[in-house]
């Protein structure tokens, strides 16, 4: 797999300044990367209304003998950022907003609700999680809307603590490394496979058990918003479970069990945020 991505289509045929236009380069890396770099599966992640373009890019490359059974291509189309206008996300003035502006807002905003939340935070450790929530906020708006649609930006909705959002997630991850750093000898925890479970330990167990097959469908579809989809998922189910099922107060060997739930599940989503390009901090 060779993922690339292009941001524009112009017209085709030599320019007047010698130069080619995209139809033409397109079906040169085409040959290119199927003859020389021996790709089987080839990733054109666009902007939507890119889709007839590479439709008749695709189909004269197969009709050229590049393109065969043996290799896959795909436009992994995505669709519009809109503002809270409903329309393209442009600036005042008209013209296109830069990603910094946006991931700025996006800090800016996450600052605030981490100052709420824990007012005693050191300034520089407060400045490194506003970083990271901020950001990681954007992405999981991105990515956690199905990649075919039009999203709206809202710094505000994005960086809340409730709801499906990116730092809901991250807050969900820390707090299972402080339950986890109270916990002592973790790692001596021992799994006692006899004891039966409790309602919520088992829907927790069976969410986790589904991590690689939902790994296995976004490979197939490319559709990362079913990863997003299951991290909210497991992210309930471990509230659900922390609030029925008391961890660091039960019993041995229950407590040992539900430790181990914990750890599984704090690996997890700490993976699976990664796999999304979001950081996991473990405070926050």
């Amino acid at each position: 797999m060779r993922p690339f991505r292009r941001h524009s289509c112009g017209a085709d045929g030599p320019q007047s300044d010698g130069g080619y236009g995209y139809d033409s380069t397109d079906l040169a890396t085409i040959r290119y990367r199927i003859t020389t770099l021996h790709a089987d599966r080839l990733l054109y992640v666009t902007d939507s209304r890119q889709a007839l373009h590479f439709q008749l890019v695709f189909e004269a490359a197969r009709r050229a003998g590049w393109l065969t059974d043996a290799v896959t291509v795909d436009h992994v189309a995505y669709g519009t950022v809109l503002g809270p206008d409903g329309k393209p996300f442009k600036t005042r003035a008209g013209g296109t907003v830069r990603l910094m502006d946006l991931l700025d807002d996006a800090v800016t905003a996450a600052r605030t609700v981490v100052t709420e939340k824990n007012p005693d935070l050191p300034a520089a450790e407060l400045d490194a999680i506003a970083e990271q929530a901020g950001i990681g906020a954007v992405k999981y708006a991105d990515l956690s809307t199905s990649r075919i649609k039009d999203y709206t930006f809202d710094p505000a909705r994005m960086t809340a603590f409730n709801g499906n959002t990116g730092v809901y997630l991250q807050y969900a991850h820390a707090r299972i490394c402080s339950i986890l750093r109270k916990a002592e000898e973790l790692d001596g925890i021992s799994v006692d496979a006899s004891i039966a479970l409790e309602p919520a330990e088992r829907e927790l167990g069976l969410t986790l058990d589904g991590y690689g097959t939902v790994i296995d469908e976004v490979a197939t579809t490319l559709e990362p918003h079913r990863l997003a989809g299951y991290l909210y998922e497991l992210a309930r189910a471990f509230t659900g479970f922390y609030d029925a099922c008391p961890v660091l107060t039960a019993p041995e060997p229950v407590r040992g069990n539900r430790l181990a739930l914990s750890q599984l599940t704090a690996r997890t989503l700490g993976h699976c945020l990664g796999l999304l390009g979001i950081a996991a901090p473990e405070r926050l």
